[in-house]
Formats: structure tokens, C-alpha cells, sequence
């Protein structure tokens, strides 16, 4: 049975889904976005993989989803929340990696040069709002001043690969996954296969992980 572990917050009870390696090196703590919760498939994907690699994966629930909720706090919250897990994600002195999807990635790039992260793990990230390319979060993510990696959908109406910004200066590196959307799903029709897309994202992680 995979442990849990229940945080008190000033935002509330956030709880960590430990996926433990043996002879762990790294903890890469991930917490979901602001439609679902830590059984996104891309989520998942990581905690079932990366364990194998001596990366130790904590699914983070924000206090919102732990009491219920259905509607994600403003940003600021959600930092809170962050924040008050970090201790505990921590705390066996391993370097530890923060990372999410959708608006986790954006909680990830705000807090991790304060909370000391190793490196941030952007998954789908919102660069902006369907259709609103001028509402550009590029800044939150160029602003994370750790070795941060992107993966995208290549479909993915809140910013396709192609719409970042420039990376080649060193402040992240971003995967595609081909024909993605939000939520990496792939259409059937696509020449990549549900699987396929999910192994992109798993190895993709693993390798840039056992750069840091």
C-alpha cells in the first residue's frame, strides 16, 4: 500500500503520496493542477517510473483538494500550501526537485529559489489562457532561477511548444510531446499512441533528473 501523509498549512491539510526509491538520491515532489488532482495520468506515469531510478516521487494534494473543494484558491494560496509541505519533503535531506502540472508548475517556478530547490519539473505548463497569448506567464517561468525542464503537449491550448520563449540561454529545456493536449492525451487518429506519449514524458524526466 502506498503510504500517506497528512501536512497541516496555514493553508490547511495538504497530504503527500509517497513513491519511495530504495537507495533514493533525489526526492521529486510534484503537486497537480487546478482542474484535478494527483491521479493525472502524466502524475502517475512519474510516480510508477521514476522510483526505479533511485528518484524517490511525492504527489502533493493541495489543502483545497484534501478538504473537498472543487474550485482551486487564488495563486497566492496555493503558495502557501507549497510552502508549507517543503519541511516535509525535506526532511530526510535528500535535494529535492519541485515540480507540477498546470498551475502546480506555476506554484513550482514561483517559491523555488526561496524554498532552495534543486530544479523545477514544469508539466503543461499555462504559459496563458486559451486564446490569450498576450496574457504571457513567461515571466513566472523564466523567473524560477533553478534548472527548470518543460513538457509539452504539442497540442496544448495554453501554449504550444512553439510559443515559449527562447531557452538556448540556459533557463530551461523544453520536451515535446507530439500531438498532446492539456493533459497529454493524444487523439487516436495521432501516429503516437497513448503509451507512447507517457513514455516520452517518463524518460524524458528520468534523463534530465539524473543530469541535475
Amino acid at each position: 500500500m502506498t503510504p500517506t501523509q497528512l501536512i497541516h498549512t496555514p493553508a490547511g491539510d495538504a497530504r503527500i503520496t509517497w513513491h519511495r526509491a530504495a537507495r533514493a538520491r533525489i526526492v521529486l515532489a510534484v503537486g497537480h493542477g487546478a482542474g484535478g488532482g494527483v491521479e493525472a495520468r502524466d502524475l502517475q506515469a512519474i510516480a510508477a517510473a521514476l522510483p526505479a531510478h533511485r528518484v524517490t516521487v511525492a504527489l502533493v494534494e493541495q489543502p483545497w483538494r484534501v478538504a473537498g473543494k472543487k474550485v482551486a484558491p487564488a495563486p497566492k494560496t496555493l503558495d502557501v500550501g507549497w510552502r508549507g509541505v517543503w519541511p516535509a519533503l525535506a526532511e530526510a535531506g535528500l535535494p529535492v526537485v519541485a515540480g507540477g502540472r498546470s498551475a502546480g508548475a506555476r506554484v513550482a517556478c514561483r517559491t523555488a529559489a526561496e524554498l532552495g530547490a534543486h530544479g523545477v519539473l514544469a508539466l503543461s505548463f499555462p504559459l496563458h489562457p486559451p486564446g490569450r497569448p498576450e496574457k504571457s506567464r513567461a515571466d513566472e517561468l523564466l523567473g524560477a532561477g533553478v534548472p527548470t525542464l518543460v513538457v509539452q503537449g504539442g497540442n496544448d491550448p495554453f501554449g504550444r511548444p512553439e510559443e515559449f520563449p527562447d531557452g538556448n540561454d540556459g533557463n530551461y529545456a523544453l520536451i515535446e510531446v507530439p500531438f498532446g493536449d492539456h493533459g497529454f492525451a493524444v487523439p487516436k487518429r495521432a501516429s503516437l499512441g497513448q503509451e507512447d506519449a507517457l513514455g516520452i514524458i517518463t524518460e524524458g524526466v528520468e534523463q534530465w533528473v539524473a543530469g541535475l
